[in-house]
């Protein structure tokens, strides 16, 4: 089994990357719309956006998956999904994070258009989605819950 070892490891540090970017970006949002009059501070800013964004959120996302992918092969593939009802509430989560994360580009592009109306406080509440995203995969995967109700 030591490639299913492996890859969760892949798997673990590839999913703690990409939720470290979908932490992150919104508090950038924050910043970028509560200084747009601080031209300085917003280029200093979108740099941050762009690097953090593409650099690392895309090639975390892309691996995150990837694995996922591998890691339910190597178990068994659909034999595996017929039996694990928890994993298809979780591929459900993935599936709104991976939403999220576009929205995210969405609204970095939006800034760097200057066409972007949301607020800081909108930018504080979305930050939460992924927190929420997360307790609910964490949940699933640690309790790994009989979800067929006969």
């Amino acid at each position: 089994m030591a490639v299913y070892e492996w890859l969760k490891v892949l798997h673990i540090l590839a999913f703690v990357s990409w939720m470290a970017m979908l932490f992150y970006i919104p508090r950038l949002f924050v910043y970028h719309a509560e200084h747009i009059a601080n031209q300085g501070f917003v280029e200093v800013v979108k740099i941050q956006e762009n690097k953090l964004y593409y650099f690392i959120g895309w090639p975390a996302m892309i691996v995150t998956l990837g694995s996922g992918v591998g890691l339910i092969i190597v178990l068994g593939g659909g034999e595996y999904m017929k039996i694990a009802a928890w994993l298809h509430l979780k591929l459900t989560l993935i599936i709104l994070l991976v939403g999220y994360h576009l929205l995210c580009g969405h609204y970095m592009k939006s800034f760097e258009r200057g066409t972007c109306k949301r607020s800081g406080k909108f930018f504080r509440v979305f930050n939460e989605v992924p927190t929420l995203i997360l307790i609910l995969i964490l949940i699933l995967v640690v309790l790994q819950p009989n979800l067929w109700v006969k």
